[in-house]
Formats: structure tokens, C-alpha cells, sequence
């Protein structure tokens, strides 16, 4: 059993994957669908974020984030890093050359550097006081970031000063779980629906971009491909990588 739980794009051809049920981290072959090289994990690999297209920040066991560099097709492991270890990590990914970590509980949103020390916390008070279970998080090619939280059903837009700055709800949004953004203005997000939601900020519209007749089953996390307009989509509970060709987007 293969328990896929994120996956980044680090080249046209290769796929990074987080293994839970192995405990490690692969770098797959797209095109031949082999494994070309995989770092094993002190603990159970889950969200994954690219700092830049040779390293990667993984959230290990919820209370550790290990760094791998990619190079010549070779993952290696880099630093590690202790996160606030009485909550769980849930959410992962990086912004203005630093790591942004969503828990399960208070503080909901830390902001670290990339040697671990912390910047910034945001706790349930305030604008922060909406969130109950951050889930997912992706930034956009311009530094906004995209927050799902799986047990309000929404999905939070906020600025590089994390600003809320747009809050997405809709019937479709149903444990809404991975998100990648493709432009500023088309965000991609898997739903317990069996489905694949674009949003898009300017419109502030939710609609179905990939359903069950697309093949879509339990989708957990997904990643997107600028070189090839393609998209990845991973089911933690049916072991699979599904590919989809989305030159209409």
C-alpha cells in the first residue's frame, strides 16, 4: 500500500512524493513511472512544500520538518528542523524565503526561517480567530497564500503580511484538502466530493474543474506542472497519481 500525502513538480519530467506508508520521500519519473531515487524518514512523511526548485520542506510526524536537496535526479537529506512539538504540523509551504506552518491547535500559523527560528506567531485571536482545522496551504507566484481548512469547509486567501484577504465557501467545498495555485487567479483544490474545484479571487467563484467522470476518486493533494499544463492528483486512499491534461486553464 502506497499512502500518498502531497507531491511537488521539480522538473517537466519529475515528480517529488511524500510516503507515508514507506516513510520516505521519492522522486518519481513521470514518464516511465519509476522510482529514480528516495530518502528514507526518522518519522512518517506528510505535507511538502519546494523552496526552490532544488530543495524541499517536509513536515515529518507533525513535529519535524526535514529539508532534501534534489540534484542529478539524487534526493538527499539536508537539515532538520523541530517545529513547536505539543500541537501537530498540518499545513506547509514557504514565502519570502521563509517556511509558514499551520497546526492543529494554537498558535494556528507560525512563520519560521529556514534554519527553524521563529519569526512570527498568529494565535486563534483576531482575524485568525475563523480557523478551526488548517489543513492545506499553497502560495501563489506572487506571495499571496491559500488556507484550507477542512472543518469549516473554506479556503482563506491572505497577503505576504497574512491579511485575510477573501474567504471562499460553496456547496462544492466538502473537506476541501490539497491546493496548488496555478496563476494568482486560478487555484485548484480537492474536495471529498470526488472532484477537483478551480477557484478563481477575481470572480470569487467556486466550480468543479475534474469530477468522477474524469476518474477523480478521494483525492487528497495535487501539485500542477506550468511546462506541460498538466495536473497531478494524488488518492491517499486509493494509492494512485492520476494525470490530466488542463491546457484549459
Amino acid at each position: 500500500m502506497c499512502d500518498i500525502q502531497d507531491l511537488e513538480v521539480v522538473s517537466p519530467d519529475m515528480l517529488l512524493v511524500s510516503n507515508n506508508s514507506k516513510q520516505c520521500v521519492q522522486l518519481l519519473d513521470c514518464l516511465k513511472g519509476d522510482v529514480v531515487s528516495e530518502v528514507q524518514l526518522q518519522y512518517d512523511p506528510y505535507r511538502m512544500c519546494l523552496t526552490d526548485r532544488n530543495t524541499a520542506a517536509v513536515g515529518m510526524g507533525g513535529r519535524k520538518i526535514q529539508m532534501i536537496k534534489v540534484k542529478d535526479k539524487t534526493l538527499t537529506k539536508g537539515r532538520e528542523l523541530t517545529v513547536s512539538g505539543t500541537i501537530k504540523l498540518y499545513g506547509l509551504t514557504s514565502s519570502r524565503n521563509s517556511l509558514v506552518v499551520a497546526y492543529n491547535s494554537q498558535p494556528w500559523l507560525e512563520v519560521r526561517s529556514m534554519d527553524g527560528k521563529v519569526l512570527h506567531q498568529f494565535d486563534k485571536s483576531g482575524k485568525f480567530q475563523q480557523f478551526m482545522s488548517p489543513y492545506f496551504m499553497c502560495t501563489t507566484p506572487g506571495g499571496s497564500m491559500f488556507i484550507s481548512d477542512r472543518d469549516t469547509n473554506t479556503i482563506t486567501k491572505v497577503d505576504a503580511q497574512f491579511n485575510i484577504l477573501q474567504t471562499f465557501t460553496s456547496p462544492l467545498l466538502q473537506l476541501p484538502r490539497g491546493i496548488t495555485a496555478v496563476t494568482e487567479d486560478e487555484i485548484l483544490v480537492c474536495s471529498n466530493k470526488n472532484s477537483i474545484l478551480l477557484l478563481q479571487p477575481s470572480t470569487n467563484t467556486v466550480s468543479t474543474l475534474l469530477g468522477e467522470d474524469d476518474g477523480i476518486e478521494w483525492p487528497s493533494s495535487l501539485t500542477y506542472c506550468p511546462d506541460q499544463k498538466k495536473v497531478y492528483v494524488a488518492s491517499s486512499y486509493k494509492a494512485t497519481i492520476k494525470v490530466y491534461q488542463v491546457s484549459y486553464i
